[in-house]
């Protein structure tokens, strides 16, 4: 596949705005992904998701082809987020409800027999408990935490994204990971 996004970036640099619109469908769920992890909100992802196409689309002339281009995506979502979550006023409501919740039954692993309908409840309701403790942490934390585990990203792929030495990125995906521990010891 990277052959042929290769060769899709090379018609989209010529100005073929069709050949876009295949790399659009390649990575649009990835890029959504991204963004919901970050954002916690449906829409605000799906807008997050567009602009970051966009941004992608306006620069690709500065798109290195050396490098991997999911990652130089990734980071262009990556950082369209943050950057929302800069500008938004800080509004703290951690009791509130986890929008989307219906997004996170793409993560769980059904066993080769159908669970009962209790079980798949309970495991939604983890889930969503799971979503709201990382959305509680702090963004650079719920970045790296995020793209690490939930996005199965490498140390390496997040350093690049964020462009933050791997040694940022250890040290963040520690810490992290530790407060989350915590916050859900009791589960």
């Amino acid at each position: 596949m990277d052959l042929k996004i290769k060769q899709k970036i090379k018609q989209v640099k010529k100005g073929d705005q069709s050949a876009f619109e295949d790399i659009v469908a390649c990575y649009q769920d990835k890029v959504y992904q991204i963004c919901f992890r970050l954002i916690g909100n449906t829409h605000e992802a799906e807008d997050l998701a567009q602009e970051a196409f966009i941004r992608a689309y306006v620069n690709i002339q500065s798109y290195d082809d050396k490098r991997k281009f999911s990652t130089w995506l990734f980071r262009i979502a990556t950082n369209v987020t943050i950057d929302r979550i800069r500008k938004k006023k800080p509004d703290f409501y951690l009791d509130a409800e986890v929008k989307g919740t219906d997004g996170l039954t793409m993560y769980s692993q059904l066993a080769e027999e159908q669970p009962l309908p209790e079980e798949e409840l309970e495991s939604l309701e983890l889930q969503s408990y799971i979503q709201q403790q990382i959305m509680s942490l702090p963004t650079k934390y719920r970045t790296v935490v995020a793209l690490r585990f939930v996005d199965e990203l490498s140390l390496a792929e997040i350093s690049e994204i964020l462009d933050i030495p791997i040694a940022t990125v250890k040290t963040r995906v520690y810490r992290g990971r530790e407060a989350l521990r915590k916050k859900l010891r009791d589960v």
